[in-house]
């Protein structure tokens, strides 16, 4: 499975997608957020951080151009073109420059961070998504990237269960799905 860190980026990779593209979720359209929206979306999206305040509105732009090359990784994999999945990290990764570098945070062991070539906030997430996303693909982990299967939902997840059965991007699709499956029982004739 998945390392800490990993899981960490891949779990933002997946809050950027799902808040910043537009589709359907949990059976109703989507519209991301847009203009002065923009900015406290993706700051809701990224994992807390103390010293944060706030995100620049040129920093969500940023991810929401990510979030549109993240979101067609995971149609990729989705669809079983991992070929083309790895493509279209290949180009996150040589755009973001991610490097690998050892930090260490709050006298925790050192860890493996993932940074770009400048270390803004848009530009460190970026490549941050791209290597987990990278080392998931690269890995015989590219399966638990998925698209929620609920009818009228695109919403994407990664998939840490045991034994690899996710299928709904949130209990709200599973529970929507399982419904309208007993109803369709309840309802046909015997």
């Amino acid at each position: 499975m998945f390392d800490g860190h990993v899981l960490t980026l891949l779990d933002a990779a997946v809050s950027l997608v799902n808040a910043l593209t537009d589709g359907s979720r949990q059976g109703r359209p989507y519209t991301a957020p847009r203009d002065d929206q923009l900015p406290q979306a993706v700051h809701e999206a990224l994992p807390l951080a103390a010293d944060r305040a706030g995100v620049e509105t040129a920093h969500a732009a940023y991810l929401v151009d990510t979030a549109q090359q993240l979101r067609a990784v995971f149609d990729a994999v989705d669809d079983g073109r991992t070929g083309d999945a790895a493509e279209l990290v290949n180009v996150l990764l040589r755009s973001t420059g991610a490097r690998p570098q050892l930090d260490r945070v709050d006298d925790e062991p050192w860890q493996v961070h993932f940074h770009g070539s400048e270390d803004t906030l848009a530009l460190g997430w970026s490549a941050g998504c791209a290597t987990a996303l990278a080392l998931a693909i690269g890995s015989n982990l590219a399966g638990r990237l998925g698209v929620c299967t609920a009818p009228q939902c695109d919403r994407v997840y990664v998939d840490n269960s045991r034994n690899a059965v996710r299928h709904f991007c949130s209990n709200a699709c599973r529970s929507r799905v399982k419904a309208a499956a007993f109803r369709a029982r309840k309802n046909s004739p015997t």
